[in-house]
Parts: structure tokens; C-alpha cells; sequence
């Protein structure tokens, strides 16, 4: 086990390590509801990009990983500018009132569940884009895996917007997806990246019964 795990890392460069870190970084923090995540989700998205363009050739993994270092600014202003301010006890004392207007009490925007609607339209819009891109870059481009590729990364898409508009089951997609993304890096050699798929896999699992237990805690109406 030992000499594996030296093996490993040795293999391994330091961008592959950066990107082990920043990524299980991110994905802990998300669990835990913080909108630190982001922060580091950037910074393990920048590296990756580059070792799937250029090291592995995965040329939709690096678009998604762009998609993803975008996605991690408007992470930080949507989960920030999402707070909802709630009123305090109503007072008959001046001194509650002036302490109610210095000191708003806020909460977070809300984890909410998904419809069967919007499982169906994340299907109806995933499916035809995984098949479009999968068949553009298998046409177009050296890239390897095109419609694995393809439908990892749409999906990926979709599953990190649930998570900006904080829908619980965005773990469940995620467990799916990490699975797909550990055979897709095992054929190309990138054995870090499928080490992080592990650790994620793991991580979401933690995220979703962490999520659903605020969910349940979170007040309606």
C-alpha cells in the first residue's frame, strides 16, 4: 500500500496536486454550505483546464472547467445577494426598534427540492447536447472520449447550476457524474483526477444528507 501510494505520487505533478486540493477543498466547503467553496473552486478550475487541454486531451472537460471558474464569481454574488432580510418580533420598545433597524436579522436563500418538471427539462435539454457535442468534436477535433466526454460535461453544466440555486438533489447528479468521470480519467491515464472523483463521490454523499437535513429545517412560506 505503501509503495502505491509512492507510486502515486511520484506520477503525479504539481499541478495535478494543486488541483487535488483546491478541488476536494471546494467540494467540502459546498458541503458545508459555505460560500467560500467558490474560492477555491476557482483556483482548482484554472488548473485543471490546462492539464485536460493539454495533458489529457479531454478538450470538453478544459470548456467545463472555464464554465466552472466563471460559474464560482457568479457563485459568490448569487449565494451573497440571495440573503433574505427577516423582520424581528414586533416591540413597543424605542430601544427594540433602533436595535431591529442597526441589526437586521438574515438567512440564507432557501435549499429547496426539484420538481419532477425540472428533473424532465434538465433531461430533455442534457441528452441532445451531450449527443450534439459528442458528435462536433468526434467530426472536428483530435479530442479522445468525445461523447463520454460530452455527456459528463453537459451535465456537469446543469449540475452546477442546481448547486448556484442550491436545489438538493444537485448531489445526487453529482454521484452519478463522478462515477462516469472516474472511468472517463482511468482510460486516459489522469489517475489523480480519478483519485479526486473517489474522494468526491464520498463528499456528496456527506453534501446530500447535509443539505437535506436543513432542508428539512428550513422554515416555509
Amino acid at each position: 500500500m505503501i509503495e502505491l501510494f509512492r507510486e502515486f505520487w511520484a506520477a503525479s505533478g504539481v499541478l495535478d496536486l494543486i488541483a487535488l486540493v483546491a478541488s476536494i477543498a471546494y467540494v467540502v466547503l459546498a458541503a458545508r454550505n459555505s460560500v467560500w467553496c467558490f474560492v477555491f473552486g476557482a483556483i482548482g478550475a484554472a488548473v485543471w483546464a490546462w492539464l485536460s487541454f493539454a495533458v489529457y486531451e479531454l478538450w470538453l472537460d478544459a470548456l467545463l472547467q472555464v464554465f466552472y471558474f466563471i460559474m464560482s464569481g457568479y457563485g459568490i454574488y448569487r449565494w451573497r445577494s440571495s440573503l433574505r432580510v427577516l423582520p424581528k418580533p414586533s416591540s413597543t420598545s424605542p430601544l427594540d426598534a433602533e436595535s431591529t433597524q442597526s441589526h437586521p436579522m438574515t438567512t440564507e436563500r432557501p435549499i429547496t427540492r426539484m420538481s419532477l418538471r425540472e428533473h424532465g427539462l434538465l433531461f430533455a435539454l442534457g441528452i441532445p447536447l451531450s449527443l450534439l457535442f459528442g458528435k462536433l468534436f468526434a467530426d472536428f477535433t483530435p479530442a479522445a472520449a468525445t461523447y463520454l466526454d460530452a455527456f459528463t460535461t453537459v451535465f456537469s453544466v446543469l449540475a452546477t447550476w442546481l448547486v448556484v440555486e442550491r436545489k438538493l438533489e444537485n448531489w445526487l447528479y453529482w454521484i452519478v457524474l463522478d462515477a462516469a468521470y472516474i472511468y472517463l480519467y482511468q482510460t486516459r491515464g489522469a489517475f489523480v483526477l480519478s483519485l479526486i472523483m473517489i474522494i468526491y463521490i464520498v463528499i456528496a454523499i456527506f453534501g446530500y444528507i447535509n443539505w437535506r437535513r436543513m432542508c428539512r429545517l428550513t422554515p416555509t412560506g
